[in-house]
């Protein structure tokens, strides 16, 4: 006779499984898990039978759409405080600086969010695989130390079952990095240096700073005493113009105002009520001439070279430019591995999102208590050690000392080859194998500590 509340016709492993989970399921099944599981409204025993009869009912193909997004839930909120936190942290330099232009220099708040917007897709290709980490470790450190997945497997999922919403995410992931990698960084890239160059010209007060040398410009040493809002007008100024090799000419001047020459790319620092001290090289004595007004012209194409629009940064241009500089440059016989390194660059990074998951999965479901703090250290020792062995390989790859293809895919090469032993020896249930290791490193550490406390 069945037992009570045991689908009839079911296997004996099964009945005897489903039976051994309704006696205990206090202790054996946590109840987020058996809501996902099995329809509501029925009895512990009905529902366990529910979930025990998962893989009778062909479910083990297939799991259930109320359990797939049960596990979804479970990846998208640590995958949301993960992508903030990250974008954040290594955002929070950049922030700063855009404060300071808000604050100080009393650029517009729109102009500083539209450069905003153009900083965040560069780090966003980065930090959407590092939460996607972090995610996929919390997800999975609950679920193991609630018991979940004990409960999942009881009711005759495997780990490659288990695996299945956590790799759509990843796909998902992996897709979006490869679009703001291969699309949208690109145009950001091409948009910060125009905006940048544009918030120069129109407000270059912005980086001129108060009781500062200022020396962004060739040849000359700008020193200010005040800046007048909304920046264009200066106090008590200083200057030291060593352009001409020939003579040095020190300039002082009550007040300035700064006149932008928008076709010329240049801008006009007028002066007025000033002196200039002259004196040619190797001669001590120096002329003095008083002026009304005088004007300096700075060259912002030379004091910001790296946003001069004539020649593109390989960051900044698309497949198909890129493509077309690497043949130009081969047919010149020109070194074009910095364009094939950026190229490649943005299919092997996003790719690091399916292989943190495929690491994440087997770490985060060994047995620990602490899983926010233990997922976080993990997730930081997976990015500094894949970033560690990006930049080795970007360097290599740079200099023309390994091929592009073969450096810039080893990190994914290496650490996706180590998540695939995990993985497979977590399918079968055997130890991951570091534990003991680690244990053993830990006691010994401890018994050396404690021999050289008693010395």
């Amino acid at each position: 006779m069945p037992a009570a509340g045991i689908a009839p016709g079911l296997p004996a492993p099964r009945l005897v499984a489903a039976s051994f989970a309704s006696a205990t399921s206090v202790a054996f099944v946590a109840p987020a898990a058996a809501r996902a599981l099995v329809p509501s409204g029925r009895t512990p025993a009905t529902r366990l039978a529910c979930a025990g009869s998962l893989r009778y009912r062909g479910a083990g193909r297939s799991m259930g759409r109320t359990f797939q997004r049960y596990l979804f839930r479970q990846i998208l909120l640590p995958f949301s405080a993960g992508l903030a936190l990250f974008t954040f942290v290594l955002l929070i330099a950049r922030i700063m600086k855009l404060v300071e232009l808000v604050v100080n220099r009393g650029v517009p708040v729109l102009e500083v969010l539209k450069v905003f917007s153009y900083i965040l897709p560069a780090f966003l290709e980065v930090t959407v695989p590092m939460a996607l980490l972090l995610a996929c470790l919390m997800a999975c450190g609950r679920l193991s130390a609630d018991s979940e997945f004990v409960a999942m497997k009881a009711c005759g999922l495997s780990l490659y079952q288990f695996a299945r919403p956590f790799a759509v995410v990843a796909g998902f992931v992996w897709l979006l990095a490869t679009f703001l990698a291969v699309y949208v960084r690109p145009l950001g890239n091409a948009g910060l240096k125009a905006s940048i160059f544009e918030l120069a010209r129109t407000r270059a007060s912005a980086g001129l700073k108060e009781h500062v040398f200022n020396d962004d410009f060739k040849g000359l040493v700008i020193y200010v005493d005040a800046i007048e809002p909304p920046g264009n007008e200066l106090r008590r100024i200083l200057i030291s113009d060593r352009r001409d090799p020939d003579q040095h000419n020190t300039v002082i001047a009550r007040r300035g105002l700064l006149v932008p020459d928008e076709d010329a790319r240049t801008l006009d620092l007028r002066l007025f009520e000033g002196t200039i001290f002259t004196n040619a090289e190797g001669d001590p004595s120096f002329h003095k001439t008083d002026f009304g007004s005088y004007d300096v012209s700075l060259d912002l194409v030379e004091a910001l070279g790296q946003l001069d629009r004539s020649a593109k940064d390989p960051s900044e241009m698309t497949l198909s430019e890129l493509g077309e500089r690497i043949v130009r440059l081969d047919a010149t016989g020109a070194k074009s591995l910095k364009e094939r390194v950026e190229r490649m660059r943005r299919f092997s990074v996003p790719f690091a999102a399916i292989v943190f998951t495929l690491l994440a999965i087997p770490l985060g479901l060994q047995p620990v208590r602490a899983v926010r703090s233990r997922g976080l250290a993990l997730s930081l020792g997976i990015i500094l050690l894949y970033y560690v062995l990006l930049s080795a390989a970007e360097t290599l790859a740079t200099q023309g000392r390994a091929p592009v293809g073969i450096a810039l895919w080893t990190p994914n090469v290496v650490l996706g080859l180590l998540g695939a032993v995990l993985f497979r020896r977590a399918a079968r249930e055997r130890p991951l194998g570091f534990e003991s290791r680690f244990a053993t490193l830990v006691a010994t550490l401890r018994d050396r500590a404690a021999a050289t406390g008693a010395a």
